[in-house]
């Protein structure tokens, strides 16, 4: 039996969430194509008769700009201290320097593969390219093309990690894919339809905390506030006549009930929190 912790690492919007979903054959992270999306560790564990591997998407590496960057950038700090095997993906087509000094900085301790993800939107002759210049990288064990979105060269790279897995005992027992509690994919699921349907700054501002979380016998009740930093930034969630909350909130039922696998009513409220990207009280309190 062969059990580790492998951590996926890279650039903002290279496909790390993407990636451990197609690895978990199921949807574990949320997805945007805007950037800084992930904002917490998310651990997925994998477990088969031969091996466990627990998974870790983190946030993409930034300069942390306010209180929220710092937290986000200390999981990935986290991340670099407990893994047995490091996945540094890269978009394919962007200019391989650049994430060379993103996965050079980390110092890594552990065996690396790195991952060339987006290959189905660049030639034959990029690939190897971007290829030859990773096996020269002293952190890089080996380079697999992948395209995390259409689940290709997904199988390959679940035979590299095993391969440089260490022999042992798994550390989770059971069947659960994940140690993080229900409600945090369901506030997850609630912020990903912010990131799909509002424009580029509310994201960025907004969080969701749930309120309550109540199995009754024919359905989940949940109620979660959304919290943003102004007034006007509530206005535009809410929408004309409360007609973005109630897209809103549609999208994500659909979202939750597939996830939970059961009927639910979903109450979301918005609240005004000035400042809490900065405030430490608030963000202990939502999560972070």
């Amino acid at each position: 039996m062969k059990s580790g912790f492998v951590n996926i690492f890279g650039k903002p919007n290279a496909g790390k969430s993407t990636l451990l979903n197609a690895l978990m054959g199921e949807k574990m992270a949320i997805v945007s194509h805007k950037v800084q999306t992930t904002r917490h560790r998310i651990k997925a564990i994998l477990t088969s008769d031969e091996y466990q591997i627990i998974f870790s998407d983190t946030p993409g590496i930034i300069e942390p700009k306010y209180k929220l960057h710092e937290k986000m950038m200390q999981a990935v700090k986290g991340s670099l201290e407990d893994a047995d095997v490091a996945l540094l993906i890269t978009d394919a087509r962007e200019n391989p320097e650049e994430s060379h000094a993103i996965f050079s900085a980390l110092k890594l301790k552990m065996p690396a593969l790195v991952i060339l993800n987006k290959t189905d939107k660049v030639s034959e002759e990029d690939i190897a390219k971007a290829t030859a210049f990773f096996l020269q990288q002293t952190y890089c064990k080996q380079v697999i093309a992948i395209s995390a979105l259409k689940k290709k060269g997904i199988e390959e790279l679940l035979t590299s990690i095993v391969a440089l897995l260490p022999e042992g005992a798994p550390f989770y027992e059971g069947d659960d894919i994940s140690d993080l509690p229900t409600k945090f994919f369901v506030s997850e699921l609630i912020r990903e339809k912010i990131f799909l349907l509002y424009g580029e700054e509310i994201p960025y501002h907004a969080t969701v905390l749930i309120q309550e979380f109540k199995e009754k016998t024919t359905l989940i009740k949940i109620q979660a506030d959304i919290i943003v930093q102004r007034d006007t930034q509530k206005g535009i969630i809410l929408g004309e006549g409360g007609k973005m909350i109630k897209q809103l909130g549609t999208l994500a039922r659909k979202d939750i009930e597939e996830f939970l696998n059961s009927k639910v009513f979903l109450e979301l409220f918005v609240k005004v929190r000035p400042k809490w990207r900065d405030n430490e009280m608030q963000l202990k309190e939502y999560g972070y």
